[in-house]
C-alpha cells in the first residue's frame, strides 16, 4: 500500500491514521442494496520477506463516498463495473466477515478497462475451498502460477460455454487471462479474469 495525497475535501476524513489507501486494486463484484453499493476489491499488501499477499476487502459506498475518474471528474456507483482498476481510500474499521467490509471515502477509477495477461498450462491442482487454481509443471516449482478464482470470473469449456469451476480437472490444459500484477511468491499468484479449457 502506498500514501498519496488527500483532496481539500478533508472534512469527509477522519485522521490520516484510521484510512487505508490503496493503489491499483481491481473490482472483483459490484452489489448494490437500496442506496448501499459494496464493491468488493482485491489489492496487493506488503508481507513478510517483501512478498506480496493478494486481500480481499468490500467498500461500503454511501452517499458521502467520492467517486472520480483520474482526471477528477464525478463518477456514480453505477458507473463502476468489475475488472476496472481503482485507487481506494477506506475505513481500517472492518468487520470479520470474510471479506470484510469497510467504509470507502474514496475510489478513483484509474483504467476503466483491466489491462490483463495471457498464460496457458496444464492444471496441477485446484483448491475449492479456497478457490485457487494452480497451473504449471508438478517437477518445476518455477513454471508453477497460483490463480485466485473470484465471483466474477468466467470459466469456459472448449467451445466457450460458461460451466462450474468443479468442470475443471488436473491435467487439463487451461488459457487464463489474467491480472498483469501477481505476487513475488512461490508459485506467484494473481486473479483470473477468465479460464477456458484448451
Amino acid at each position: 500500500m502506498e500514501g498519496f495525497p488527500l483532496s481539500s475535501q478533508r472534512n469527509r476524513f477522519p485522521c490520516n491514521d484510521d484510512i487505508i489507501r490503496t493503489r491499483d486494486s481491481i473490482i472483483e463484484e459490484i452489489r448494490i442494496d437500496r442506496n448501499t453499493g459494496y464493491v468488493t476489491i482485491s489489492y496487493g499488501v506488503m508481507g513478510d520477506f517483501n512478498i506480496i499477499q493478494m486481500e480481499l476487502v468490500t467498500l461500503i459506498v454511501g452517499n458521502n463516498t467520492v467517486i472520480r475518474d483520474r482526471s477528477g471528474f464525478n463518477m456514480r456507483l453505477s458507473d463502476l463495473r468489475e475488472g476496472m482498476v481503482v485507487d481506494a481510500e477506506f475505513s481500517s474499521a472492518m468487520t470479520f466477515s470474510i471479506p470484510p467490509q469497510a467504509r470507502a471515502y474514496r475510489i478513483t477509477v484509474v483504467n476503466r478497462n483491466a489491462a490483463s495477461n495471457i498464460t496457458e498450462g496444464r492444471v496441477l491442482f485446484i483448491d475449492f475451498n479456497n478457490r485457487f487454481l494452480y497451473t504449471g509443471n508438478s517437477n518445476n516449482l518455477l513454471s508453477q502460477m497460483r490463480f485466485v478464482i473470484t465471483n466474477s470470473t468466467v470459466i469456459l469449456d472448449r467451445n466457450g460455454n460458461p460451466i462450474h469451476l468443479r468442470n475443471i480437472r488436473p491435467g487439463q490444459r487451461v488459457r487464463v487471462e489474467h491480472a498483469t500484477f501477481q505476487t513475488a511468491s512461490i508459485p506467484p499468484q494473481t486473479t483470473a479474469f477468465v479460464v477456458q479449457i484448451i
